[in-house]
């Protein structure tokens, strides 16, 4: 686990400028660095000794030194493939997994990548052919950014990196915030910023001579088997999740977990077997699930380790974090996960969470809706969309009316993940220079256009594990658990694990009165009751009452009044939102914070900011 940057094309001070992208992503690799350099390619990492702790250190080479690879990941199915390869005549050097990715290239190709089970970003130098070859996996766990510049490739697995780089002219991407501001996420494969992109999961690139080709690999698909029972699923699931935890926990070092009070955290928590669980909470007692994680702990007899996060902790920390992200992201959990993976850094290397379950399983409440509005929606489309325009002519809220608006439109008109902040007429209103780009129905059809088939529920788990799963969980997954130099396992996302979810029907995942039901089923083999068949919560923060509160009122009034603000925000406008919510004519929190994460995330890479990572 670790970090790399490099680009292609000869520099005259190519070694220097390599050491400052190498510099910019030393929390992701403190053990060690290493380069390769030729008149053709740069090539630096860090590294974060995981496995093969004395002879797993990169770049690294096959055995005649024409191929070299940097790579961040684990590939956990490495040892099986290192033995077929062996098989094969290659000849291996040491017992690290990269080295299996290097004899995978000579042996396979691109063919490659279908064959692991892991979760990886790698750049792999062909010096005979002169050719640039890497990949990210297939959900989108490790982060891989790149830009091409005079003819020439250059890459991370941070942007900032990039930004070190003489021949990339920082800009901010107008259309990012633009959407952004629906979705409080980097939704569009170009970044924040101008001309940076990201390689999106299941694709894999060549570049050579000037030429960037990509493509996908993989991608993931739905198919319900109607054939099987509910108990013959919930074996499956209880199966292959151990063999994902078994996986996961190859390690030359110790391994932990995090912990919450839901049932993702604590399956994982209950069926690894390790010694140590991480915790935090916040100063508010219904904000705090500290509580929960220790009984479970005691219950399952591991160690916890917590921390209660003061206000004023996780408002200092903000600016470091936005620096972290690389790009704006409006997720107040993000807080969370930094001070969770802080805790748990003191005293592990690795720690396992949770990620995934809720979008290969069925387990957002929001997945509940077709199941609410389905009487409704059987009223022809016409008298719906009337019924909810009454309502809409009505200038006040009432009970119902959000119902109303809901069930007249389709799950294509109305879902695009787990956020939905601003609509098209709202961040034009806030927006000083409004681009138009994009309606957000505009990039979310592609992929509803491949679930057509499907019923709403499926179609919402597609949507989330393309939109939602990648540029809000696994985002604010990595970077914060990077930002202590932690790596972060996620065992719920395995290729293993979502070849069972993928048959799994919907009447299994999602009912009237629970989400993850199958799933749940086979948690409570491991958990007490009370966990297995607890709400969703994700990690509450009490962002609505601290906006209420004069100090971070004054606080974000100050951002919204600044230059930056005044650059790109009508302020009057954003100012109204502030005010609105702390007089408690509206709850603005989510939209006041998409902001002001935004104007944090500019001063830290584009005013007098976070300048360093800390």
């Amino acid at each position: 686990m670790c970090g790399f940057a490099g680009f292609t094309g000869y520099l005259a001070d190519g070694d220097a400028v390599l050491e400052r992208m190498m510099n910019k992503i030393i929390h992701r690799g403190p053990d060690s660095a290493g380069k390769y350099i030729d008149d053709k390619a740069y090539m630096g990492f860090r590294r974060l000794s995981i496995i093969d702790l004395d002879n797993g250190s990169q770049p690294m080479f096959n055995e005649n030194k024409k191929i070299v690879i940097t790579f961040n990941g684990e590939i956990y199915n490495y040892q099986d493939l290192r033995k077929d390869l062996i098989e094969k005549g290659h000849v291996f050097a040491n017992n690290s997994d990269t080295e299996v990715l290097i004899h995978s290239y000579e042996e396979y190709g691109k063919d490659m990548l279908n064959k692991l089970r892991g979760m990886f970003a790698f750049v792999i130098w062909d010096s005979e052919k002169e050719t640039l070859f890497g990949a990210r996996d297939f959900f989108g766990i490790k982060p891989f950014y790149y830009t091409v510049a005079d003819g020439n490739m250059i890459y991370g697995s941070e942007i900032k990196s990039i930004l070190e780089h003489p021949a990339y002219k920082k800009e901010v991407n107008p259309v990012a915030l633009e959407n952004y501001l629906t979705f409080q996420y980097s939704v569009l494969d170009e970044t924040f910023f101008k001309g940076i992109f990201k390689l999106m999961p299941g694709h894999c690139f060549t570049f050579h001579k000037g030429e960037l080709n990509i493509e996908r690999y993989w991608e993931p698909t739905f198919d319900a088997d109607e054939s099987k029972s509910l108990d013959e699923f919930v074996d499956e699931i209880d199966d292959v999740m151990h063999d994902s935890v078994e996986h996961h926990k190859i390690s030359d070092v110790e391994v932990g977990s995090f912990l919450s009070s839901g049932v993702d955290s604590s399956y994982v928590a209950a069926t690894f077997n390790g010694d140590k669980t991480f915790t935090v909470g916040f100063d508010y007692e219904k904000y705090n699930e500290i509580d929960y994680a220790k009984a479970l702990s005691d219950k399952i007899k591991i160690d916890n380790y917590s921390k209660l996060v003061s206000s004023e902790e996780y408002w200092a920390a903000i600016p470091k974090i936005q620096y972290h992200m690389d790009e704006p992201l409006a997720d107040p959990a993000a807080i969370a996960l930094y001070f969770v993976s802080q805790t748990a850094a003191k005293h592990v290397k690795v720690a396992m969470s949770g990620e995934g379950a809720d979008e290969f399983f069925g387990g957002y409440n929001i997945y509940r809706e077709p199941l609410d509005l389905a009487e409704f929606q059987k009223l022809p489309k016409g008298l719906r969309k009337g019924l909810a325009n009454i309502a809409n002519a009505i200038p006040f809220k009432f009970k119902g009316k959000s119902f109303l608006n809901r069930a007249s439109k389709t799950v294509e008109e109305r879902f695009i993940g787990n956020a939905f902040m601003f609509n098209e007429k709202e961040r034009a209103r806030i927006l000083k220079n409004p681009t138009g780009k994009y309606d957000h129905k505009e990039l979310t059809k592609p992929f509803y256009d491949k679930v057509a088939d499907k019923d709403d529920v499926t179609k919402m788990q597609y949507i989330d594990i393309n939109f939602w799963l990648i540029g809000d969980i696994l985002l604010k997954a990595d970077k914060m658990s990077m930002a202590h130099s932690l790596e972060v396992r996620v065992p719920f996302l395995d290729k293993e694990v979502f070849n069972v979810a993928r048959t799994i029907p919907t009447k299994y995942k999602v009912n009237k009165s629970n989400t993850k039901y199958a799933m749940r089923q086979a948690a409570h083999r491991h958990l007490p009751d009370m966990v297995a068949e607890k709400k969703k919560l994700g990690f509450p923060v009490p962002i609505r009452i601290w906006l209420k509160d004069e100090k971070y009122y004054n606080m974000i009034k100050k951002s919204f009044t600044s230059e930056a603000a005044e650059k790109y925000f009508n302020t009057d406008e954003i100012v109204k939102y502030l005010d609105d919510h702390k007089e408690g004519k509206a709850d603005n929190s989510r939209k006041i914070w998409t902001i002001y994460m935004f104007l944090v995330w500019y001063e830290d890479f584009f005013g007098n900011g976070v300048k360093e990572a800390a």
